[in-house]
């Protein structure tokens, strides 16, 4: 019944369940549970080379999967030095993830947050006067990149999941960022023991549940919008605005922006509201890597050129959002641009607009344009557009990056 409890894995079972195993706490005790409901795993662990104990850490990890059977992987992950590190490693290490479990034909990936992240997060966004996405509490199972990740320990909290190891004499490492006043995570962690009004980490979980909840009625209601108010062309998206409520708007907008240029944090609330009232007065915007313009009583929100430069990708390979196969050996894809746009004669009759051709996919020759069927160039190359249409009108939530 504890496992069961604690541990609440995605249902259908996988034929085999990927563990993302840092070595913490959380972590170690998610392998513990995942063996003991019978599941079929392969565990993994992310070396981000920031603190000299790493190595030897991702080596127990080993030893003890080898230990209950578990094959595991250690993968590495480099900064190289640009952005924000506690961001640029979250981002980094779901991408080392996603890649080890396409290697390994593991589907579905698990993460080890718990209901103590759960709080701590809520408290990191309350304090950045974040709306309700952002308050609201992190997603149990979401699909990105091609794989299902899960959060099993959700409903699990952090001191239990140790009770479990120390009752089995099993250790784990501790990260010295998670009491480190410098990030965070680490203040937020320390806030939890000194709330007011009787607050808890676990009354802040639930109420991040709440607003999950309001979340999902939320982003029903903007499928819903979206089945009449966006369509695709080419790989732009029409917006019909006329008549909609102001906040499902914002989210139409949104979703059409993760549809053209890819699922990403969004932007500022107070950035995407200037656009829009940009939009609303007829003139043209840029956010996000996505140009937009108001036209025929509809906003077209599609990809800048200037957000491609320099992307270039062999066929057969992923250009941007375009996956272009076909044709003969050393063709490659990159953007239209004005010297292929030149190259184009029936352009105009495309009914695209100029700024959005720009940055349609074509296919080159080294200096060559071979094709560019959304200007006017057909060919036989195949140009499919991931995801798909029809993934406007399905049910979306926000960016699951944000942890």
């Amino acid at each position: 019944m504890t496992t069961r409890r604690l541990f609440q894995g995605p249902d259908p079972a996988p034929p085999v369940l990927g563990l993302a195993i840092s070595g913490g706490g959380d972590s170690v005790a998610m392998l513990v549970l995942a063996v003991d409901a019978g599941l079929t795993c392969r565990a993994a662990t992310v070396n981000h080379h920031l603190r000299p104990e790493a190595a030897a850490e991702a080596e127990t990890v080993a030893r003890l999967c080898a230990r209950l059977s578990v094959p595991h992987d250690i993968l590495h992950w480099h900064w190289d030095g640009h952005g924000n590190l506690s961001d640029a490693a979250r981002r980094g290490r779901r991408a080392v993830l996603a890649d080890w479990a396409g290697r390994a034909g593991v589907g579905t990936v698990a993460l080890g947050h718990t209901r103590d992240d759960v709080a701590e997060t809520f408290l990191m966004r309350l304090a950045r006067g974040a709306g309700l996405d952002g308050l609201a509490a992190m997603r149990a199972d979401w699909t990105e990149g091609g794989i299902r990740w899960c959060r099993p320990l959700l409903g699990a909290g952090r001191a239990e999941l140790r009770d479990i190891l120390r009752a089995r004499d099993l250790g784990w490492a501790e990260d010295p960022s998670n009491t480190d006043p410098r990030y965070d995570r680490a203040r937020a962690r320390a806030a939890l023991d000194a709330l007011p009004l009787g607050l808890t980490a676990d009354r802040l979980a639930d109420v991040a549940g709440h607003l999950a909840e309001a979340r999902r009625a939320l982003e029903a209601a903007v499928t819903e919008a979206a089945r009449h108010r966006l369509q695709v062309q080419g790989g732009d998206v029409l917006l019909r605005p006329d008549g909609a409520d102001p906040e499902i708007l914002r989210r139409l907008v949104l979703r059409a922006m993760d549809w053209v240029a890819g699922p990403a944090y969004p932007p500022r609330g107070a950035a995407l509201r200037r656009a829009m009232a940009r939009l609303a007065a007829g003139q043209p915007t840029a956010l996000r890597g996505c140009g937009m313009v108001a036209q025929d009583g509809h906003w077209r929100v599609f990809r800048e050129a200037s957000a491609l430069r320099g992307l270039c990708a062999p066929v057969g390979a992923v250009w941007d959002r375009w996956h272009v196969t076909g044709g003969s050996a050393g063709e490659s894809v990159r953007a239209l641009g004005p010297d292929g746009l030149r190259q184009c004669p029936d352009w105009r009759k495309m009914e695209m607009p100029r700024r959005s051709l720009l940055a349609a996919p074509s296919v080159w020759q080294n200096d060559r344009l071979v094709a560019a069927p959304l200007a006017g160039i057909a060919s036989a190359h195949v140009f499919r557009h991931d995801p798909a249409p029809e993934a406007l009108t399905m049910s979306h939530g926000a960016s699951a990056l944000s942890h």
